[in-house]
């Protein structure tokens, strides 16, 4: 089996990270489709599981929480009956937090919009915070009282 070499990894990365598709990227960097496919993978699991582990105790106070819909495959209304609930398939949302200041993400989720991805999300910001917070979300107070309870400031921000 063929090995990348790290320089190779290296330009395959610089290219993805500058926005360019795998196709594109594959041919500019002479790398199979897979090959590129596995590097993301590896690294984005790599990154992942960095996040988790450093981003704890977290000295923030201005937090804005959102979700960002998106579909793997197709859009949640074409899902075919047989393939309905299962996960990856139609409606993906990724729950973000940033810190209104700093931009830095503390946490994030990716799921279904339903009450429990957001206690998951919001249980799992609680965790990596070592201060009380201002937090801002578009209306989910539900799901913050219970990770929270009342050592927070939340905030609705509505959007016309």
């Amino acid at each position: 089996m063929n090995q990348l070499t790290t320089k190779e990894r290296a330009k395959i990365l610089a290219v993805l990270c500058e926005g360019m598709g795998i196709n594109a990227a594959s041919r500019v960097t002479d790398a199979s489709k897979n090959a590129s496919l596995k590097l993301l993978a590896d690294v984005g699991e790599a990154c992942a599981i960095y996040q988790d582990e450093n981003h704890r105790y977290l000295n923030l106070t201005r937090i804005e929480c959102d979700e960002i819909w998106s579909f793997v495959g197709m859009k949640q209304k074409n899902v075919p009956p047989e393939m309905k609930g299962l996960f990856g398939i139609g409606d993906v949302y990724t729950w973000t937090a940033i810190d209104a200041e700093t931009k830095f993400v503390p946490c994030w989720h990716v799921g279904n919009r339903s009450a429990e991805s957001a206690n998951h999300f919001i249980a799992d910001l609680a965790k990596r915070l070592k201060n009380r917070i201002q937090l801002t979300t578009d209306g989910h107070k539900a799901y913050v009282e219970d990770a929270f309870g009342a050592d927070i400031d939340f905030t609705q921000l509505v959007k016309f």
